[in-house]
């Protein structure tokens, strides 16, 4: 009964404080900040607590980084709540009211959503802090979208000391409005990057015998490293490599003498990340042989495997089912995403929890996160909130 009323009392301030959701949401969105260069989204986010009974700490982790512990009247374990705040560098054409002021920047992810949603949420909590048996740690985090990511300098800096527990939202523009999704297990692929120099000989299109053709030797590259993932993955395993960038721009009758070449790996374990890195890095090496090229190489290993506790997880479904969150249509097991998130670093480090909230509302157009017309239903905002909401409730009463 004491959970119930509780969440009753929340979920009514929240309903109060709708409005100033949404008014949050497109301040943010009008006003998107590059990753790592998140100054003002986090100035206007610190001034939002400091006249609330919470204890707050900036500049966390070396950046942007907002910390906010709420204290509950009662003893209890600590949680920690995350929502990002940084944008992408994609010029918007949405053509909303509220579009970017931010020539080549935009909130094309949801971010500011998420971040709106989490201050409201907080903002509520704080006001019935007297009624929690714990504490509640809101993590602030900037920089979900570069590498090596917000969350990982936070870590270092201790946002998750004294920490049990770590929940995250995002809102998906992919999936359906009233729809809350979840998945135990791994969740989010692991990602690596890199960049391949191939270094020939130049000359002239004419005599192609006095040159070394590095274009010739990089066409073969993108073909060879198809295989790793056709011939070196367990197909019942997940593992993808991208090509997204190919220089090799020069005059139709000059042979290049140098062809820069960068690209993306996904998996789904880590120990196929190992696999795919060793075949990529021989394949570098025996093109590089065949052609008689140099080569230089920079391959990165950033963001881990997104793995969802399952204890954890299943108190999130336990949490939504029993909430009864009246704008929430189905509550659906969704598979294993294929993105990465920087929300891995907390799963690697606590027992965690990231779930999603559908954001597309039927018979409207459907553009994916990262895209110049992305767009979200702000219905979205209040199911976040009333499904975090719903989840802190039932953890700081019953516990994993």
């Amino acid at each position: 009964m004491i959970m119930e009323n509780l969440q009753t009392k929340l979920f009514a301030k929240l309903q109060e404080k709708e409005a100033e959701m949404i008014q949050i949401r497109r301040h943010f969105h009008e006003s998107p900040e590059l990753s790592f260069q998140e100054t003002k989204t986090a100035q206007y986010i610190a001034a939002f607590y400091e006249d609330k009974a919470c204890d707050i700490q900036t500049n966390v982790g070396g950046g942007n980084g907002i910390l906010v512990d709420i204290h509950g009247g009662k003893k209890g374990p600590t949680l920690a709540i995350r929502a990002d705040f940084d944008a992408l560098p994609i010029q918007e054409e949405t053509e909303l009211p509220f579009s970017s002021k931010i020539p080549g920047v935009m909130h094309a992810c949801g971010h500011d959503g998420h971040t709106a949603y989490m201050m409201v949420l907080a903002a509520s909590l704080i006001e019935l802090k007297e009624e929690l048996a714990g504490t509640i740690r809101v993590i602030h985090q900037p920089a979900e979208e570069v590498p090596p990511g917000g969350a990982k300098g936070m870590i270092e800096a201790g946002c998750l000391d004294g920490v049990e527990n770590v929940l995250g939202i995002h809102v998906m523009s992919t999936m359906p409005l009233g729809d809350v999704l979840y998945h135990k297990g791994p969740v989010h692929t692991g990602r690596a990057s890199f960049k391949v120099a191939l270094k020939g000989k130049g000359g002239h299109g004419s005599t192609p015998q006095d040159a070394n053709d590095t274009i010739v030797a990089a066409a073969q590259f993108v073909t060879a490293i198809q295989t790793i993932v056709s011939r070196r993955i367990n197909p019942f395993d997940t593992a993808t490599v991208t090509i997204g960038s190919f220089d090799g721009k020069g005059s139709s009758n000059v042979i290049k003498d140098t062809v820069t070449l960068e690209g993306d790996v996904r998996m789904m374990k880590e120990e196929t990340r190992e696999i795919v890195e060793k075949e990529f890095r021989q394949i570098v090496e025996g093109i590089s042989h065949t052609f008689g090229l140099t080569y230089e190489l920079t391959y990165e290993n950033d963001y881990p495997v997104c793995v969802n506790d399952e204890k954890v997880t299943e108190m999130v479904a336990n949490a939504l089912q029993e909430a009864a969150i009246p704008e929430m249509k189905n509550l659906v097991e969704c598979g294993p995403q294929t993105p990465s998130e920087d929300f891995s670093y907390y799963a690697k480090e606590r027992p965690s929890c990231f779930f999603f909230v559908g954001a597309h509302k039927e018979g409207t157009p459907m553009y994916p996160h990262h895209h110049p017309k992305f767009y979200i239903d702000e219905a979205c905002l209040m199911i976040a909130a009333k499904s975090m909401a719903s989840a802190v409730v039932y953890y700081l009463s019953k516990g994993v």
